[in-house]
Parts: structure tokens; sequence; C-alpha cells
């Protein structure tokens, strides 16, 4: 049984009158992000680290922001997708993901978050972890002027 990881990384600009989600769960007091789907930065890079891990390209190979059909999507849907994809050949061993920016607050949402990911990507939650970081007031992350993630998944063969 070989063991496989990989890195996934996302970020987009915040946007008026969007929503925001992020780690599948709305933030209905918040500025959205800008993206062809509903641009959850912390979901697309758990998409793009499980693809990474499995050899399975990235989340625009499957998704591309081209195709009518994914504009506004759930990207749940598109990791439950993803999820699919990767399941074929590999179990999920773990999932750690890191929302960068200065806003919102993680911490009071961050068992949601972590619950919400751990349903779509059908593994235990403690299987699953979120953390968050600012950027120090550096570069546009810092100035407030959108939101990053950064994935890390291990996929073991089946």
């Amino acid at each position: 049984m070989a063991t496989r990881a990989g890195i996934g990384y996302d970020i987009h600009r915040f946007a008026p009158g969007r929503a925001l989600r992020l780690g599948g769960v709305a933030f209905p007091d918040e500025t959205g992000l800008a993206g062809h789907s509903d641009a959850d930065v912390a979901l697309h890079a758990v998409a793009d680290a499980l693809l990474g891990a499995a050899g399975l390209g990235d989340i625009g190979d499957h998704f591309p922001p081209t195709d009518a059909s994914w504009r506004d999507a759930d990207s749940g849907r598109l990791l439950e997708i993803v999820v699919t994809l990767v399941a074929r050949n590999f179990a999920i061993i773990n999932v750690d993901v890191t929302i960068v920016g200065e806003r919102p607050k993680i911490a009071p949402r961050r068992l949601e978050m972590r619950q919400r990911l751990a349903a779509l990507l059908r593994v235990d939650e403690h299987c699953v972890n979120v953390k968050a970081t600012t950027n120090e007031g550096l570069g546009a992350l810092g100035r407030g002027e959108g939101l990053a993630a950064l994935a890390v998944a291990a996929l073991e063969e089946r």
C-alpha cells in the first residue's frame, strides 16, 4: 500500500454583491469572493490537494472556467465529484487546510467547517484539520483584498 501526498492552493479577491462561502460554510454578513464558481478557496485548495495526490490533474482540468455549466457552482458539489474520482483507487487518510486572510474570523466557525469538510470527504472528523492565519498586513491578502487557502491531503492506494 503506497501513501501519496498532494498540495492545493487557491486565491480569490473579494467581490461586493457575492455571498461568502468558506470551507463549505456560509458567512452571510461577509463579502464574497470573485470566481467562476462560488469561489470557496478552502474547498478548491482541498480539491486540488486530492487531485494532485491521486495524479488526476487539477481542479481547472475537471471544472474549467470556460464551461458555463460550472458558473456559480457550489464548491461542495465540485469536491464531492473529486472525492468520487479519487475514491476509485485511493482512500483519504487526512486533509489539512489553512485559510489565509485578514477577515473573516475563522475560529468561531472552525468546527463547523471541519464537520462540513469531513462530510464532503466521507471521512471521520478527526481526519480533517482547519486552521487560519493572517498575512500580517503584507501584500494583497494583508491589505484585505481577498482570501487564499492551502491544503495538504494524504491518500492511501486501495
